[in-house]
Protein backbone atom coordinates (compact mmCIF):
# COMPACT_ATOMS: atom_id res chain seq x y z
CA UNK A 1 0.00 0.00 0.00
CA UNK A 2 1.11 3.57 -0.72
CA UNK A 3 2.77 5.59 1.83
CA UNK A 4 -0.47 7.51 3.66
CA UNK A 5 -1.00 11.40 4.89
CA UNK A 6 -0.66 11.69 8.52
CA UNK A 7 -3.35 11.35 10.96
CA UNK A 8 -3.54 15.22 11.46
CA UNK A 9 -3.73 15.73 7.78
CA UNK A 10 -6.66 12.89 6.99
CA UNK A 11 -8.78 14.97 10.06
CA UNK A 12 -7.97 18.45 8.64
CA UNK A 13 -8.98 17.02 5.21
CA UNK A 14 -12.17 15.03 5.90
CA UNK A 15 -13.24 18.21 8.58
CA UNK A 16 -12.66 20.53 6.11
CA UNK A 17 -14.86 18.55 3.22
CA UNK A 18 -17.29 18.52 6.08
CA UNK A 19 -17.47 21.91 5.93
CA UNK A 20 -16.99 23.22 2.96
CA UNK A 21 -19.87 20.71 1.70
CA UNK A 22 -22.39 22.07 4.74
CA UNK A 23 -21.34 25.44 3.68
CA UNK A 24 -21.83 25.31 -0.02
CA UNK A 25 -25.63 24.00 0.99
CA UNK A 26 -26.04 26.69 3.68
CA UNK A 27 -24.83 29.03 1.45
CA UNK A 28 -27.59 27.90 -1.45
CA UNK A 29 -30.45 27.82 1.50
CA UNK A 30 -29.55 31.54 2.53
CA UNK A 31 -30.07 32.66 -0.94
CA UNK A 32 -33.11 30.55 -1.51
CA UNK A 33 -34.92 31.18 2.07
CA UNK A 34 -36.55 34.42 3.28
CA UNK A 35 -37.68 33.11 6.60
CA UNK A 36 -34.33 31.64 7.59
CA UNK A 37 -32.32 33.85 6.00
CA UNK A 38 -30.98 35.01 9.28
CA UNK A 39 -30.44 31.73 11.27
CA UNK A 40 -28.44 30.74 8.27
CA UNK A 41 -26.27 33.53 7.99
CA UNK A 42 -25.74 33.06 11.95
CA UNK A 43 -24.14 29.52 10.70
CA UNK A 44 -22.39 30.71 7.70
CA UNK A 45 -20.10 33.35 9.01
CA UNK A 46 -18.58 31.60 11.76
CA UNK A 47 -18.27 28.33 9.64
CA UNK A 48 -16.50 30.56 6.88
CA UNK A 49 -13.97 31.82 9.42
CA UNK A 50 -14.02 28.29 10.80
CA UNK A 51 -12.68 27.31 6.81
CA UNK A 52 -9.93 30.58 6.72
CA UNK A 53 -8.58 29.39 10.08
CA UNK A 54 -8.55 25.49 9.29
CA UNK A 55 -6.83 26.29 5.52
CA UNK A 56 -4.47 28.23 6.69
CA UNK A 57 -3.24 25.20 9.60
CA UNK A 58 -3.80 23.02 6.91
CA UNK A 59 -1.29 24.98 4.48
CA UNK A 60 1.43 25.09 6.90
CA UNK A 61 0.99 21.46 8.23
CA UNK A 62 1.44 20.61 4.71
CA UNK A 63 4.82 22.29 4.58
CA UNK A 64 5.74 20.29 7.04
CA UNK A 65 4.16 17.29 6.32
CA UNK A 66 4.24 16.93 2.17
CA UNK A 67 1.60 14.88 0.31
CA UNK A 68 2.68 11.14 -0.26
CA UNK A 69 4.27 10.19 -3.55
CA UNK A 70 1.40 9.50 -6.74
CA UNK A 71 2.18 6.47 -8.59
CA UNK A 72 5.04 6.36 -10.25
CA UNK A 73 3.04 5.03 -13.52
CA UNK A 74 0.91 7.95 -12.90
CA UNK A 75 0.60 10.01 -16.47
CA UNK A 76 1.96 13.51 -16.46
CA UNK A 77 -1.24 14.90 -17.80
CA UNK A 78 -2.89 13.25 -14.54
CA UNK A 79 0.35 14.68 -12.12
CA UNK A 80 -0.59 18.05 -13.70
CA UNK A 81 -4.13 17.73 -12.98
CA UNK A 82 -3.65 16.16 -9.62
CA UNK A 83 -1.70 19.16 -8.33
CA UNK A 84 -3.22 22.38 -10.36
CA UNK A 85 -6.47 21.06 -8.59
CA UNK A 86 -4.90 21.01 -5.45
CA UNK A 87 -3.47 24.45 -5.78
CA UNK A 88 -7.13 25.80 -7.04
CA UNK A 89 -8.74 24.49 -4.02
CA UNK A 90 -6.80 26.06 -1.54
CA UNK A 91 -7.05 29.05 -3.78
CA UNK A 92 -10.63 29.14 -3.08
CA UNK A 93 -10.60 27.98 -0.05
CA UNK A 94 -8.44 30.84 1.19
CA UNK A 95 -10.32 33.49 -1.63
CA UNK A 96 -14.06 32.46 -0.33
CA UNK A 97 -14.24 33.39 3.02
CA UNK A 98 -11.40 36.33 2.72
CA UNK A 99 -14.20 37.87 -0.68
CA UNK A 100 -17.20 36.84 2.20
CA UNK A 101 -15.58 38.76 4.80
CA UNK A 102 -14.60 41.55 2.24
CA UNK A 103 -18.12 41.58 1.14
CA UNK A 104 -19.47 42.34 4.39
CA UNK A 105 -17.21 44.92 5.45
CA UNK A 106 -17.96 46.61 2.26
CA UNK A 107 -21.52 46.92 2.71
CA UNK A 108 -20.85 48.33 6.43
CA UNK A 109 -22.29 44.99 7.86
CA UNK A 110 -20.48 44.04 11.33
CA UNK A 111 -18.13 41.31 11.59
CA UNK A 112 -19.41 39.28 14.27
CA UNK A 113 -19.53 35.41 13.62
CA UNK A 114 -20.11 34.78 17.09
CA UNK A 115 -21.94 36.94 20.08
CA UNK A 116 -17.90 37.28 21.60
CA UNK A 117 -15.89 37.55 18.72
CA UNK A 118 -16.15 40.78 16.36
CA UNK A 119 -13.74 41.02 13.36
CA UNK A 120 -12.68 44.16 11.85
CA UNK A 121 -13.65 45.09 8.42
CA UNK A 122 -11.00 44.39 6.12
CA UNK A 123 -12.20 47.06 3.33
CA UNK A 124 -13.85 50.44 3.28
CA UNK A 125 -17.76 50.56 3.50
CA UNK A 126 -18.36 51.01 -0.50
CA UNK A 127 -21.55 50.02 -2.39
CA UNK A 128 -19.96 49.69 -5.89
CA UNK A 129 -17.19 47.19 -4.41
CA UNK A 130 -20.07 45.54 -2.49
CA UNK A 131 -22.37 44.91 -5.95
CA UNK A 132 -18.82 43.14 -7.23
CA UNK A 133 -18.25 41.06 -4.16
CA UNK A 134 -21.31 39.49 -3.71
CA UNK A 135 -21.66 37.94 -7.25
CA UNK A 136 -18.10 37.33 -7.20
CA UNK A 137 -18.10 35.46 -3.97
CA UNK A 138 -21.17 33.74 -5.38
CA UNK A 139 -19.43 32.58 -8.52
CA UNK A 140 -16.27 31.98 -6.18
CA UNK A 141 -18.77 29.13 -4.38
CA UNK A 142 -19.84 27.18 -7.95
CA UNK A 143 -16.04 27.07 -9.20
CA UNK A 144 -15.68 25.61 -5.63
CA UNK A 145 -18.56 23.51 -5.98
CA UNK A 146 -17.49 22.41 -9.17
CA UNK A 147 -13.98 21.93 -8.42
CA UNK A 148 -14.79 19.73 -5.20
CA UNK A 149 -17.12 17.39 -7.38
CA UNK A 150 -14.35 16.96 -9.64
CA UNK A 151 -12.12 16.26 -6.85
CA UNK A 152 -14.53 13.67 -5.52
CA UNK A 153 -14.88 12.16 -8.72
CA UNK A 154 -11.16 11.49 -9.12
CA UNK A 155 -10.57 10.31 -5.70
CA UNK A 156 -13.75 7.94 -6.54
CA UNK A 157 -11.55 7.19 -10.09
CA UNK A 158 -8.74 6.46 -8.14
CA UNK A 159 -10.28 4.04 -5.74
CA UNK A 160 -12.69 2.01 -8.34
CA UNK A 161 -11.20 1.94 -11.65
CA UNK A 162 -7.17 2.56 -10.90
CA UNK A 163 -7.13 0.83 -7.40
CA UNK A 164 -3.43 2.80 -7.36
CA UNK A 165 -3.77 3.69 -3.65
CA UNK A 166 -4.14 7.00 -4.34
CA UNK A 167 -8.01 6.77 -2.72
CA UNK A 168 -6.36 5.31 0.52
CA UNK A 169 -3.36 7.80 1.42
CA UNK A 170 -6.24 10.27 2.59
CA UNK A 171 -9.42 7.96 2.86
CA UNK A 172 -7.39 4.71 5.15
CA UNK A 173 -7.93 4.57 8.79
CA UNK A 174 -6.10 0.89 9.35
CA UNK A 175 -2.58 0.20 8.45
Amino acid sequence: MAQRFTLVARLLHWTMAAAILAMLFIGVAMVASLTDYHRLVSIHEPLGLLILVLVALRLVYRLFHPAPPLPRGMPGVLRFAAKASHVLLYALMFALPLVGWGMLSAAGYPIAPTSWLHLPAILPQNDKLYAVLRPTHTVLAFVLFATFLAHFGAALTHALVFRDGVFQTMASWRR
